[in-house]
């Protein structure tokens, strides 16, 4: 992709990145996320799946067409592109709470694949201020990517006090999504 074409939107209320996603429900789960709360997201390649994996298909059910989901081939397209806006990068070792920072509209941040998280390089990149963490019990590893997603997004979102969304009332639905 020509890095001139990416500009991360400032449109969004957040932006995600995932760099080198492996599993393909749990980007599924992402993109069904970011269509509920109006983040876009952005997949850095190479991806450990294909766009058409059963399991991707059956995590994001229809929400698919309502997420603004871009495939990006490297994550220098991502550090090209950001204009005016805080970036932040979630890591297990990550100096700052998830909850600490004041996150403003067009921000972004980004994740690493489920396996290895962000390469050193990558984190390097980001201010050790914006180098954000879930906290955890001791001797746990880690969360699972979908999971640490949405514990964030939701976190930013609601400092942004849920801007965008409707209250659903008189719904008596009998499911949890």
């Amino acid at each position: 992709m020509d890095t001139e074409q990416l500009i991360l939107s400032n449109k969004a209320k957040f932006n995600i990145v995932l760099v080198h996603p492996e599993i393909p429900q749990n980007t599924g789960n992402i993109i069904r996320l970011c269509a509920n709360t109006g983040a876009d997201l952005y997949l850095v390649k190479p991806l450990g799946f294909t766009l058409n994996d059963a399991n991707l298909r059956r995590a994001y059910l229809d929400y698919k067409d309502l997420a603004r989901v871009t495939i990006i081939d490297n994550i220098e397209d991502i550090f090209s592109s950001h204009i005016n806006h805080n970036m932040y990068c979630a890591s297990t070792d990550g100096a700052r709470d998830y909850t600490k920072p004041y996150y403003q509209t067009g921000d972004t941040v980004i994740f690493g694949s489920e396996s290895v998280g962000l390469s050193e390089s990558t984190k390097a990149r980001i201010c050790p201020h914006n180098q954000i963490s879930i906290p955890m019990m001791p001797n746990n590893r880690s969360l699972n990517l979908s999971n640490a997603v949405s514990i964030i997004v939701y976190e930013m979102w609601r400092q942004m006090s849920f801007l965008g969304s409707t209250i659903n009332t008189g719904s008596n639905n009998e499911y949890f999504s």
